[in-house]
């Protein structure tokens, strides 16, 4: 069992950055879970925006914000990172952590835990 907590979001206008963190509490161990963010736009589903191995070692993005964000991890603070560059309009959702004792991979259905989500807004 992992619990996830999501901080870092706000309101930014687009151009800008924002970090944002998933610490990580409970029995299991975060350091074998692989991890990854999702978002959820307004009245759209949740997808997949970049997934990071319980080592660290392997990242991978979505199209969508490749080269515009670095998913990381400390492991030594239970943490996960979402760096998000160069913020555009359509970056507008609510971000999600996940964790896994599987595979990283942009399925959701293979996370087992999630956070409650934090709020990424970006204005014009």
């Amino acid at each position: 069992q992992v619990h996830l907590v999501e901080s870092g979001g706000g309101a930014v206008t687009a151009g800008g950055s924002l970090r944002l963190s998933c610490l990580a509490s409970g029995p299991t161990t975060f350091s074998s879970c692989a991890v990854a963010w999702f978002r959820q736009p307004p009245g759209k589903e949740r997808e997949w925006v970049a997934a990071i191995t319980w080592s660290g070692d392997n990242t991978f993005y979505a199209n969508s914000v490749k080269g515009r964000s670095a998913i990381s991890r400390d492991n030594a603070k239970n943490t996960a990172y979402l760096q998000l560059n160069n913020l555009k309009v359509e970056d507008t959702a609510v971000y999600f952590c996940a964790a896994t004792l599987r595979r990283s991979t942009w399925d959701e259905n293979e996370y087992d835990w999630w956070g409650q989500g934090t709020q990424v807004t970006v204005s014009s």
